[in-house]
């Protein structure tokens, strides 16, 4: 496994001859791949060891299958179904269900709020909090030939979601916020903080975020954030999905 970006956690010690880090990405004993004094790099290393250690031979039980790349020139390149499936009331709401995965207690509800989602809605998710649901891309079927679930991509890919909002905004000749689009974000560390930064400079309200506020959030911020923002931590998976629907 190569990590050409960030996030990287700490790897078991068993699994460490198996990694290997390049660009900004680093990690003690773990090997490193820079580039030479023209600029190249060696994969050569890794890519034998690959070879060497071969694939799966054949299929484990409880093994299923994932379809990714949904980044915003695939989405956007089957805008006309998605506009005309909202058209018809095919296609009622949209959310976007993404963020940080960790393992403090109440991320579950991610998963319950997108097993939850009703049949006329579409979710679009990114980065590892996906990890939780996106198993259930086959459970949640499509929509006019449209999968219930897209993967989006990782954290970085935030930028193809908002390319993809800004998008259908033109198309329906009105302000992202009067889209049927709602977000709902988990968070973990500072890059997820400046995603949601990067989100309400634009404009975005009405997010909601959790499982738990980050800790820079005291209650006079919190107060602006709900305040100009609309800004609302997580509940429910029942609660905010009446709450989004209406």
């Amino acid at each position: 496994m190569l990590f050409t970006t960030n996030c990287i956690m700490p790897p078991r010690p068993s699994y460490v001859q198996h990694l290997a880090t390049t660009a900004e990405v680093g990690w003690p004993g773990v090997q490193h791949i820079a580039a030479d004094d023209k600029g190249r790099k060696d994969f050569s290393g890794i890519i034998a060891q690959a070879i060497a250690l071969g694939g799966w031979k054949e299929t484990k039980p409880g093994a299923y299958e994932l379809m990714t790349g949904f980044a915003h020139n695939a989405v956007l390149s089957v805008a006309d179904k998605v506009v005309a499936a909202v058209k018809s009331g095919a296609l009622k709401h949209i959310y976007l269900v993404g963020g940080c995965d960790g393992a403090k207690l109440g991320r579950d509800y991610y998963v319950e709020f997108v097993e939850k989602t009703p049949k006329d809605t579409l979710v679009l998710t990114l980065a590892c909090g996906k990890f939780r649901f996106n198993h259930l891309q086959d459970q949640l079927g499509d929509i006019g030939g449209i999968p219930r679930l897209l993967d989006m991509g990782q954290c970085n890919d935030a930028y193809s979601a908002i390319q993809v909002a800004v998008a259908l905004a033109k198309v329906f000749n009105c302000g992202v916020n009067d889209l049927p689009l709602s977000l709902v974000l988990s968070w973990y560390e500072q890059k997820a903080v400046c995603i949601l930064l990067t989100l309400l400079s634009l404009g975005i309200k009405n997010i909601r975020i959790g499982p738990s506020l980050p800790a820079f959030v005291s209650p006079t911020v919190l107060n602006v954030l709900v305040e100009k923002f609309g800004l609302t931590p997580i509940t429910t998976p029942d609660e905010d999905l009446k709450a989004l629907a209406g």
